[in-house]
């Protein structure tokens, strides 16, 4: 690579390099870098490098046709971020364990599979409903806890076969102890490892211990009561065999891929429910339009897989959404030898992230890119690395499909029968976690509309 161009590098501190502002606020440092440096910079926290990469053609290139050389980071020695939480689970996990894992979900997310789904999808939305009927008109919720509380179930009725509403005061807090320590690990080489009994470091482990008890005794209760047919994930995951060996997966790896569908398979759509609605309710012209799309909808009890498939407003009303607050804001990848993207000399062991947020709001592919029109997604795009919300390649998300499915039916269910007020009408903040969240949740008033 002799002609290859080394990438800016963002001022930083003597010793510690960027550290500061990421750990104060990485979602505002990445987007103000943007800004300032263009497409590609480069980044350090203390010794170790990063680069970010904020173009279609960029991930493209390190992504799909490098793939290889961009690798998953996973250290069974030394984890950090979301593998503290998820241990080689499928999002986490690399090499043959990814690729048999992933050979042996898939069937379960496949499209053919997904409508055999929707009603239990369906009955968890107008659960949530009644309950919102019960509270009274006028109400005060928490719009993220809501989604959040109905994106639980619908996770863990469809993929593992029961609920865990009876849990969610004490499952509620744990995950979000957990994902806070898990980014706050990501991109900060000082953290300390769980087993140093610091503060931060025993409400970690009592949020494990939270998660991994609600994990161990869904698998339990399984072993215990199988199910007839065995055809939820659950029920694959406790079948599988080996081929050469014969044996099943131990009770870590199982843990490992429960945990993964439970965390990351409410996370994204709870976010995605929560953005929405929030973009709705600042958008009454969209909202009045995708209403009169969904009054030709039969009543919820009789919905069927076609009728969702002739919603086109709705599914360009998510999509708009996903472009504008991604639920997964970037993807970070190790490079594991060196480099080259778009002639940028990229160095071994160094980190790439790929910011999706910017991405997405690239003006050269999104014309006023921070306005809400969901009419961009009933034409063609120019390219398809603009638009990337579940990923790229070959480790695009096992669940998007099914992430769609239950957003498109949830949200059909809700704005069919809530009007959702929010208390505070300027600008929700970003809050880059694990993924994107609007800081402090979103306060709103629910009001019941009259039947449709």
């Amino acid at each position: 690579m002799p002609n290859a161009k080394p990438i800016p590098q963002a001022k930083a501190d003597f010793l510690i390099g960027n550290l500061r502002p990421l750990a104060a606020d990485p979602f505002r440092t990445l987007s103000a870098w943007w800004r300032d440096y263009g497409d590609a910079v480069g980044f350090r926290v203390l010794t170790r490098q990063f680069y970010m990469f904020s173009h279609p053609s960029m991930a493209e290139q390190a992504l799909v046709r490098q793939a290889d050389t961009f690798a998953k980071m996973y250290d069974p020695q030394k984890p950090k971020g979301l593998e503290l939480v998820l241990g080689q689970g499928l999002v986490t996990s690399r090499g043959e364990l990814w690729r048999n894992q992933r050979r042996l979900m898939q069937p379960v997310f496949q499209r053919g599979n997904l409508s055999a789904l929707q009603p239990q999808i369906v009955a968890a939305g107008r659960e949530m409903l009644l309950r919102w009927q019960r509270l009274g008109d006028g109400v005060q919720v928490n719009l993220c806890d809501e989604m959040m509380r109905l994106t639980l179930e619908v996770i863990t009725q469809t993929m593992f076969g029961t609920s865990v509403l009876d849990r969610i005061d004490a499952i509620a807090p744990a995950l979000d102890t957990a994902l806070r320590h898990a980014a706050a690990s990501l991109l900060n080489p000082l953290s300390l490892p769980p087993s140093v009994p610091t503060p931060r470091n025993r409400a970690f482990n009592r949020a494990m211990a939270t998660l991994d008890g609600v994990v161990y005794g869904i698998i339990e209760q399984r072993r215990a009561h199988p199910a007839p047919a065995g055809r939820d994930l659950l029920g694959m995951l406790l079948q599988a065999r080996d081929e050469d060996s014969g044996t099943g997966m131990s009770d870590r790896q199982l843990r490992d891929e429960v945990l993964t569908i439970f965390s990351a398979g409410h996370e994204t759509t709870s976010n995605l429910l929560s953005w929405t609605l929030y973009l709705l309710a600042r958008h009454p012209d969209v909202l009045g339009r995708l209403r009169r799309e969904l009054q030709a909808l039969p009543a919820e009890e009789d919905w069927q897989f076609a009728d969702l498939q002739s919603l086109e407003y709705c599914k360009a009303v998510l999509n708009e959404s996903l472009r504008l607050r991604p639920p997964v804001g970037v993807i970070m990848r190790k490079i594991q030898r060196d480099a080259e993207v778009e002639g940028y000399r990229l160095a071994a062991g160094s980190l790439a992230l790929f910011n999706i947020f910017n991405l997405h709001h690239h003006p050269q592919f999104w014309s006023d890119s921070e306005r809400f029109d969901p009419e961009r997604f009933l034409g063609n795009r120019s390219h398809r690395f603009a638009f990337m919300p579940f990923g790229a390649g070959e480790r695009i998300c096992i669940g998007n499909h099914f992430a769609l499915l239950e957003s498109q039916l949830l949200l059909s269910l809700i704005v069919r029968h809530y009007d959702i007020e929010l208390l505070d009408p300027g600008e929700a903040e970003i809050e880059m976690m694990v993924s994107l969240r609007p800081k402090g949740g979103l306060q709103v008033r629910l009001q019941r509309l009259a039947k449709p």
